[in-house]
């Protein structure tokens, strides 16, 4: 399926590249869910609303995932909050535009209201988790990021084994790789992430979903026209993702089910909705929102070669199994002492209460 529509590049230093060239920040107030798609008519060759193009979630990055407590339920920052959030996010550009060295952060271009990317419940919370959500708590949960131990590859999340972040986490921004590629043939839509590499086939043809039966990691989706909206129900999912940056966090349950809304605003603004249900894990369904933006000069989703240079797994593992040895050898010389950290100076003296 050959797309000749514009691309867009999420890459580390493309993305820092456009942001030091970048002179201003566009101010935007988020429009209303209810007024969204109104502005925009073009259509496809063969009369779909056209989505199609290069988005990053990069212009996001400022704004929280859940809500402050003392913003109680407002979906916008007042004007004095919005300058401070405009303030640092200028502050956030300039630091990686002058950023010395071969790795830089992406960053936005427009800043944004919204209080927290959850816009329901009206406090802008992910709801808690249920009991049978908190037993399902594991070392790869957080993975590299956390602190193991580490017995086997099972002990690190799907992102780190360069597998797959997951639907909500292959957008949400991070500091790096929010690219992501929307195209439009007869009959599907397809979206590619850029970090990890993955892609959605997205039939619009009515067809069933696949056999419980058959699971997969990103589901079974399937897309329907409402308006110039469109919506996409995904089931079908294993109990092997998450939802949360990167795809890391307490893993949900094969019980998913994702809707996701997508309407194009206007020439640089996609406006992606998720509502997130699994009663399995969640005390109920809460609903998110982010702003898919374009940009000039940002025009391609570069390879993302992962697997390919992942030498932390092995690097990982091979360390744990040296500490083993380590605190083996220690405790036959009567010496006890704690395990050294992962995260952290594993050098540094212990303290009292280490030791």
């Amino acid at each position: 399926m050959k797309n000749t529509w514009p691309t867009i590049c999420g890459a580390v230093m493309a993305g820092a590249l456009v942001a030091a060239a970048s002179g201003t920040m566009q101010a935007q107030a988020h429009p209303e869910v209810a007024d969204a798609g109104k502005a925009w008519t073009q259509k496809t060759p063969w009369g779909d609303p056209d989505i199609a193009g290069a988005w990053t979630s990069d212009d996001m990055r400022g704004v929280p995932r859940e809500r402050a407590a003392d913003l109680a339920t407002r979906r916008y920052l007042s004007d004095e909050e919005f300058a401070k959030r405009l303030a640092a996010d200028k502050l956030g550009r300039d630091r990686e535009a002058n950023r010395s060295g071969g790795f830089r952060n992406d960053t936005g271009t427009r800043t944004f209201r919204q209080t927290s990317l959850v816009i329901d419940p009206a406090d802008g919370r992910i709801p808690a988790f249920t009991p049978y959500a908190e037993s399902r708590r594991a070392t790869r949960d957080r993975g590299s990021f956390g602190e193991g131990p580490f017995d086997s590859t099972l002990d690190f999340t799907l992102y780190d084994r360069c597998i797959t972040r997951g639907v909500i986490g292959s957008l949400l921004p991070v500091i790096y790789g929010n690219g992501n590629r929307w195209s439009q043939s007869p009959g599907y839509v397809t979206v590619t992430y850029e970090m990890i590499h993955d892609t959605r086939v997205i039939p619009l043809d009515g067809r069933p979903h696949l056999s419980p039966k058959i699971r997969q990691y990103l589901g079974d989706p399937r897309g329907h026209w409402e308006g110039n909206t469109l919506v996409i129900e995904t089931t079908n999912f294993t109990d092997q993702t998450s939802i949360g940056g990167n795809g890391n966090g307490l893993r949900h349950s094969d019980a998913l089910k994702l809707t996701e809304r997508i309407t194009r605003v206007d020439a640089q603004t996609l406006e992606y909705v998720v509502t997130v249900e699994d009663p399995k894990t969640y005390v109920k369904p809460f609903t998110m929102l982010l702003d898919l933006t374009q940009r000039a000069g940002y025009s391609a989703v570069l390879p993302y070669e992962c697997h390919e240079g992942n030498y932390m797994l092995r690097n990982s593992l091979s360390a744990e199994r040296a500490e083993d040895r380590a605190l083996e050898a220690d405790a036959k010389k009567g010496m006890v002492r704690a395990r050294k950290p992962v995260q952290g100076n594993i050098n540094a003296v212990p303290t009292a209460a280490e030791e």
